[in-house]
């Protein structure tokens, strides 16, 4: 904890330096700092600083985790001096001037990760969940969308601090109010000053990984142990500079017109083969043209053991966000339990097995799956059967949606708080919806599989066709 406070007045330093003066960063008038640099000062000392204050009024866990937050603006606020003073960076050279936030966003959600036992726990998720968000000076043409999509991963959490604290602790309505608006003011700011991307000014020299260094007197100091790599960054236009002139030369070429073919050797009869059957035999054998369609059982026969014989290995683990579940058979006692909001489930060929989901999860999707039981407590978006047989599903929560592609036979258990579920079929067969009883039992209603459609003068008409008997 020492050495991260020491890492933090470190990068303090670098920042009022940078500042041209000890005082706060949204001091608009230092003379050289462009615009929209001037505009993110604005809003450190703004929705930041009101952050900052409530979190040190909260204390504890929250107040270390929002000094880690200040450390990443801090460290994205000199990557904006660097781009107002310099010209787009190589790829790999941007790479390295991304190290400092890539590092202090992983800062920040490794200390959610130690601290799973805190009181505070719901406002340690709802910084870590948001917090790549820091990562909109990489994700050309489209900032704004990303950080929007980043503010939405924070509202689950955010939504648990509301209900637990409205009207307990207005204190902590504030904290969640201040949080949320540096992104939304973030934003905007984005929008006026960047919209499709990193602003770069058009002169001065192109940035490298010490681009800092002349710039400022600061920078001198050490940068910070790099950290995990950073979201890949724009293609530069200066990297094409070989590119663009071999296919400068390729067009000069062409643009000789009928001049093109002076190059060419005139080739007499007596070198065409054709002409001498005897030149075929010599200098080895001769390229022929396409062979004849034949009937490629031999090869289909080899091909499927080959593929087959090494037996794809069986997966239950979890991947970043994703839930990987594939090549199970005959496993019946398949769970997952520890399942977060945001978390998506992939079940790939799995066969003769049951899996249990337990928690709140954001998608289920069952793909080439056979005889697979499926049974789930929540889902918030949307749950995928695509080019299955024999599926089993039941719901224990709720589930907004339902949807079966290229199935044959499913079957849907809903519970009476998912009764509102909309079920969504295309090409598929033999699908049954079960509808609970009072008594406890299921009553089964088929989905329809065929259709009518007819014309009404204006435009076609479909409804359900029941063909008795």
């Amino acid at each position: 904890m020492e050495r991260l406070v020491e890492r933090l007045e470190k990068a303090v330093e670098r920042l009022e330096t940078v500042c041209q003066g000890p005082g706060m960063c949204g001091d608009g008038s230092s003379k050289g700092v462009a615009q929209y640099v001037q505009a993110f000062d604005a809003l450190l000392a703004g929705p930041v600083a009101e952050y900052i204050k409530i979190s040190k009024e909260v204390g504890g866990d929250v107040q270390k985790h929002a000094e880690m937050v200040h450390a990443g603006l801090m460290s994205e606020r000199a990557l904006l001096v660097t781009a107002s003073q310099h010209q787009q960076p190589t790829e790999n050279a941007f790479s390295l001037l991304l190290k400092p936030i890539s590092e202090q966003i992983q800062v920040v959600q490794n200390f959610r990760e130690k601290n799973r036992g805190s009181k505070l726990f719901n406002h340690l998720s709802a910084v870590s969940e948001s917090i790549p968000a820091l990562g909109w000076v990489a994700m050309a043409p489209k900032p704004g969308p990303y950080v929007k999509e980043m503010t939405d991963a924070a509202m689950f959490y955010t939504n648990r601090i509301l209900k637990e604290y409205k009207d307990v602790d207005k204190k902590q309505v504030d904290w969640v109010k201040a949080y949320l608006s540096i992104w939304t003011e973030l934003q905007a700011y984005i929008k006026e000053y960047h919209t499709t991307g990193l602003t770069w000014s058009k002169t001065g020299p192109v940035a490298t990984e010490g681009a800092k260094s002349p710039s400022t007197p600061a920078a001198g100091a050490a940068p910070p142990p790099p950290g995990p790599p950073p979201p890949p960054a724009p293609a530069p236009t200066s990297s094409s500079t070989d590119d663009s002139a071999s296919r400068s030369a390729l067009f000069a070429q062409i643009n000789r017109g009928e001049g093109i073919t002076s190059g060419l050797r005139h080739v007499s009869d007596d070198m065409k083969t054709h002409k001498n059957p005897a030149l075929k035999n010599q200098g080895g054998p001769v390229r022929s043209g396409p062979k004849p369609f034949t009937a490629p059982k031999p090869a289909c026969n080899a091909n499927p053991s080959q593929k087959t014989s090494p037996k794809a290995p069986a997966l239950l683990q979890l991947e970043g966000k994703k839930w990987r579940v594939e090549n199970q058979e005959n496993a019946t006692n398949l769970v997952i339990s520890d399942t977060e909001l945001k978390q998506v489930a992939y079940v790939f060929k799995c066969t003769n097995s049951t899996l249990q989901i337990k928690g709140k999860i954001n998608s289920i999707t069952l793909d080439n799956c056979k005889k697979l039981g499926l049974v789930f407590d929540d889902v918030v978006g949307i749950v995928e059967i695509i080019n299955s047989r024999d599926i089993k599903v039941q719901v224990m929560g709720k589930v907004p949606t339902i949807s079966i592609n290229k199935t044959d036979g499913c079957h849907v258990y809903l519970s009476k708080n998912s009764l509102d579920c909309e079920i969504v079929s295309a090409k598929s067969s033999e699908m049954n919806v079960l509808i609970p009883t009072e008594g406890g039992d299921f009553t089964e209603f088929p989905v329809p599989e065929q259709f009518k459609t007819v014309w009404n003068g204006q435009k076609l008409v479909t409804t359900v066709t029941e063909i008795a008997g």
